[in-house]
C-alpha cells in the first residue's frame, strides 16, 4: 500500500484513535495528513502570495510599507489588513519593535543565551523556525531545524496547520538523527514555549534560548535559509499542492545541504563542515 493510500485510511473524526496513533499504525508521519493547503478566497490568497514576495525581498518593511508597495504590483490593501494577513503567515518585520509573532500568554519565556557566545562546533547550538510557502489556492507553513555552526538543515517538516506537533515531530527526528545539542535557540512564538516542545526538550537535557523581544538578527541564519529557498526554488514553480512542495524543497533541500558552498564555511558545504568534524572527534 502506497503512503498516499495509507494518508486516506485516514479518520480525523475517529473519537476511538487519535491522529498521532493513527499514523503511527499506518506507519506514516503524522505532518504529511496536512499536506492540503489552508484556502481563502483567490483574490486573498493572491494578495498572500505577493505579500510574502514583497517581505522575502524586503524583510525589514512591516505592514505600513507592504501595503504602500502592493500598488507598484497591481495589488491594493490597507495596512490593518496586511496586518491581519501577515499574522495568519508568521511573517515579523527584522526591526527591533514590538514582537508580533503569536506568543502564549501563560507560556514561559526563556531568556536569550547566545549573546558573545563562540559557536564553532557542530551540535553546540541549534536554532528552529517556521515560514510560509505559497502553494496553488493556498499556503502551507515550512519547519526547520538549523545546526548553527555548520548552517546544516538537520530536519523538516510541512503543515497546514500552526499547530505545535509538526515542530515537535522534526525536533524529535533530528535528535533521533544527529544526537542532541547543547542548546536550542528559536523565537517566542506559541510552537516554541507549548509543552510539546519544551518537555522534549528538557527530557533531553537541552538547554533552551529565545530570541529576544523583536530581535530577528538572534535567529539570522535560518532566516537566510528561507530566503535562498524562496528565490531559488519556491517561487520558480507554480506549485499545485503540498506533495509538490515537499518534493521542491527535498531537493533544494538536499542541494543546500550537500552541493553549495559557504564563504563562512570557508567553501565547504554544510554536510562537509558537520560530517568532517564529527569525524575528527571520532578519530580523537
Amino acid at each position: 500500500m502506497s503512503p498516499s493510500e495509507r494518508r486516506e485510511m485516514i479518520r480525523k473524526e475517529n473519537t476511538d484513535l487519535s491522529l498521532t496513533r493513527q499514523c503511527k499504525l499506518l506507519k506514516i508521519s503524522r505532518s504529511s495528513i496536512y499536506y492540503t493547503p489552508v484556502g481563502f478566497d483567490q483574490a486573498t490568497i493572491d494578495l498572500m502570495h505577493e505579500i510574502d514576495r514583497i517581505f522575502t525581498k524586503y524583510p525589514f518593511f512591516g505592514s505600513r510599507q507592504i501595503a504602500a508597495y502592493l500598488p507598484q504590483s497591481g495589488f491594493s490593501a490597507g495596512r490593518h489588513r496586511v496586518r491581519r494577513l501577515m499574522g495568519i503567515m508568521g511573517l515579523q518585520a527584522i526591526y527591533k519593535g514590538p514582537n508580533t509573532s503569536k506568543k502564549h500568554p501563560e507560556h514561559r519565556i526563556y531568556p536569550y543565551l547566545l549573546r558573545k557566545l563562540p559557536i564553532t562546533r557542530p551540535n553546540q547550538v541549534w536554532c528552529s523556525d517556521i515560514t510560509y510557502i505559497p502553494v496553488k489556492n493556498g499556503f502551507l507553513y515550512l519547519v526547520a531545524i538549523m545546526d548553527w555552526a555548520t548552517r546544516k538543515v538537520l530536519t523538516w517538516r510541512l503543515s497546514n496547520t500552526l499547530d505545535a506537533s509538526f515542530c515537535v515531530e522534526a525536533l524529535e527526528e533530528a535528535i533521533s538523527k544527529y544526537g542532541k545539542p547543547e542548546i536550542m535557540n528559536t523565537d517566542q512564538g506559541s510552537q516554541y514555549t507549548g509543552s510539546g516542545w519544551i518537555t522534549t526538550l528538557t527530557e533531553a537535557k537541552i538547554k533552551i534560548s529565545m530570541d529576544g523581544r523583536g530581535r530577528y538578527l538572534d535567529n539570522i541564519f535560518i532566516e537566510r535559509l528561507w530566503r535562498s529557498l524562496k528565490q531559488e526554488a519556491i517561487y520558480l514553480h507554480e506549485i499545485t499542492d503540498g506533495f509538490q512542495a515537499k518534493r521542491i524543497i527535498d531537493d533544494w533541500i538536499g542541494f543546500y545541504n550537500s552541493e553549495r558552498p559557504h564563504t563562512a564555511l570557508d567553501k565547504r558545504t554544510p554536510d562537509i563542515a558537520y560530517f568532517t568534524h564529527a569525524q575528527i572527534r571520532k578519530a580523537a
